[in-house]
């Protein structure tokens, strides 16, 4: 029977308790939300939504076709101009989405002869990027600059360094300056996401490589999304101007995907714009999630002190996790579940996003959620 080996593998996944489902949520939820990635709490900011509908009453509501063809409109070139601007890059690409902005970035950088070098903590956008591409990857130590120059070390040719520069799971920041010190030492170029660091990290939110003092330097390009800080939708790749031209040539995921719809592209615009406008807003986030840190440890859970705004909370077991999380929602907040395969060290967790937007009475109130349903 055609397909018949999923149900083997839709059982084996109920044995393990790591199903997923989709649980469509409505428009006014009254859940607490710390599972999200709107970090800046733009993505129903009146600004922002009325610049998504404006693009849409402009250019329509879908770009109709490839951006090489009829996708790129003069909102498009706009958003990429400011969003390279104020990250301190010469030029910027933007994507349909994050996940082909990344798988963009590591296939064009790394042709046949090369050498990826790839942290073990990176995100799956990543990894299928160093699978797709015709270089060969080497997986690292997480956060580890010595492992990286001793992979680079084997290598005479091309070689690019592969790492998000805050990690999904835990939230942890990775060792940037740490990691362009071994890629010079070897010629190499440094390939960094900063889904999570945009809008968070750095001075008014100009991101982790910004905050690095990497911003603008002709060895180092860097992949954002606009899906997370920046309340709408899409990704972007940040570097020199010729590293984006060569991506224009040679990315297929820019070249043969329809290119982002008009009122996500005036949206994250809008964001933007209203970020440069209130750099508060990125300390903000920090100080939530500090504080949720603060809270949840004195509570007495295992909490991985954020870097960003993403706080990990541990939990026993998969089954205990996702128990949680359910018995959370229950109560009235959203969080985020987190267990194998999507966490590289097999150790599930709660996952909270910090919101600038959060009130002292709704930190109190998830903190004490938590604690009220820990298993």
């Amino acid at each position: 029977m055609a397909f018949g080996w999923i149900d083997e593998q839709a059982r084996l996944r109920r044995r393990a308790g790591l199903v997923r489902t989709l649980r469509p949520r409505p428009a006014d939820s009254p859940l607490l939300d710390l599972a999200s990635n709107d970090y800046l709490g733009l993505a129903r900011h009146p600004e922002v939504t009325e610049g998504a509908a404006r693009a849409a009453r402009t250019w329509g509501g879908g770009s109709t076709g490839s951006r090489l063809v009829t996708g790129t409109t003069e909102l498009h070139s706009q958003l990429e101009l400011e969003l390279a601007e104020y990250c301190g890059f010469e030029a910027a690409l933007v994507f349909s989405s994050g996940y082909a902005a990344n798988l963009a970035a590591v296939t064009a950088l790394a042709p046949h002869g090369s050498l990826i070098v790839s942290d073990a903590g990176n995100h799956a956008s990543l990894i299928d990027g160093c699978r797709l591409a015709r270089g060969t990857t080497q997986v690292v130590g997480h956060a580890d600059p010595e492992a990286v120059r001793k992979a680079l070390q084997t290598h005479e040719g091309p070689a690019v360094v592969v790492s998000d520069t805050v990690f999904s799971v835990d939230g942890d920041a990775a060792p940037l300056a740490g990691l362009a010190e071994a890629c010079r030492e070897h010629g190499a170029g440094l390939l960094v996401d900063d889904a999570h660091g945009l809008g968070v990290l750095g001075d008014g939110g100009r991101g982790a490589p910004h905050a690095a003092g990497l911003a603008g330097a002709d060895d180092v390009v860097v992949t954002v999304t606009l899906s997370k800080s920046l309340g709408s939708q899409g990704g972007a790749v940040l570097g020199p101007a010729r590293v984006i031209d060569h991506l224009v040539n040679a990315a297929r995921t820019f070249i043969f995907d329809t290119g982002l719809a008009p009122a996500a592209a005036g949206a994250a615009l809008a964001a933007l714009r209203l970020l440069r406008r209130e750099p508060a807003r990125a300390e903000r986030a920090r100080e939530v999630a500090a504080e949720l840190h603060a809270r949840l440890t004195a509570a007495g859970h295992e909490a991985v002190r954020p870097d960003a705004a993403v706080v990990s909370v541990r939990a026993p077991s998969p089954e205990k996790a996702v128990r949680w999380a359910a018995d959370c929602r229950t109560a009235g907040l959203a969080v985020g579940c987190f267990r194998p395969p999507s966490v590289p060290d097999g150790i599930s967790r709660l996952r909270l996003t910090a919101r600038a937007d959060l009130s002292e009475a709704q930190i109190e109130r998830a903190v004490r959620v938590i604690g009220e349903t820990r298993p």
